[in-house]
């Protein structure tokens, strides 16, 4: 599947996952309406690599104005940040767009002694979370499904309980429920620390993923 479809099944999924409004369509991607103090509102970029164009990334770049506007172009930093002015702060280093196939037949990893699993759905979003003996916070993801795809999102594990394979389980958890649902694959924006991660439950990478915010207009 082409990299352009991955993204708008990405921007299609995040806002399902986030709550947010749903997005609007532009000549160069997506605008989608956030609402949170620290986010108001993202540009997400609809081309991938050698296809994101100069020209769409300084037109839009030059007609934000809101701060904490965010930014997102799935192409090369070094190649889009200079294409910026002085009023966008990148954030995030090493950042990709990833993707996997779902197989209705997979299944999720075991939870490892001490630790006990939960999971429910509220309007569409199917959420995992891993708790220790305790009940404690240990491990969390969610996966919202729009169709034949699911975007993957806020997989985190608690540092005290890292290096025990919950990850795996969370994400396997989470390629289950998005299979059951009808998907047949998945896309995600990740981190390096959590790259490790996807890539060793069966994800690869799409493209790499630039990202800024607006620090506003002076005056």
């Amino acid at each position: 599947m082409a990299g352009e479809d991955l993204v708008r099944e990405w921007v299609d999924g995040w806002v399902l996952s986030r709550g947010a409004a749903p997005p609007l369509v532009e000549p160069w991607g997506y605008t989608v309406v956030v609402g949170r103090p620290q986010q108001p509102g993202r540009h997400v970029l609809g081309a991938t690599g050698d296809g994101v164009r100069e020209e769409d990334v300084r037109k839009v770049a030059g007609a934000t104005r809101a701060r904490d506007t965010h930014l997102k172009v799935f192409a090369e930093p070094e190649r889009v940040l200079p294409w910026l002015g002085p009023e966008w702060e990148p954030y995030g280093s090493g950042d990709f767009l990833m993707a996997t196939a779902l197989t209705p037949t997979a299944e999720p990893a075991a939870v490892p002694a001490g630790y006990r699993l939960h999971s429910w759905s509220r309007w569409g979003v199917v959420r995992v979370l891993v708790t220790d003996a305790d009940g404690a916070f240990a491990a969390a993801g969610q996966t919202a499904p729009t169709g034949a795809s699911a975007v993957v999102d806020q997989i985190e594990t608690s540092e005290h309980h890292r290096r025990k394979g919950l990850g795996r389980v969370v994400m396997t958890t989470l390629h289950a429920a998005a299979a059951a649902q009808g998907a047949t694959r998945a896309v995600l924006a990740c981190t390096p620390e959590g790259r490790l991660l996807y890539e060793a439950v069966g994800w690869h990478i799409v493209a790499p993923l630039t990202n800024a915010k607006h620090l506003g207009t002076a005056g």
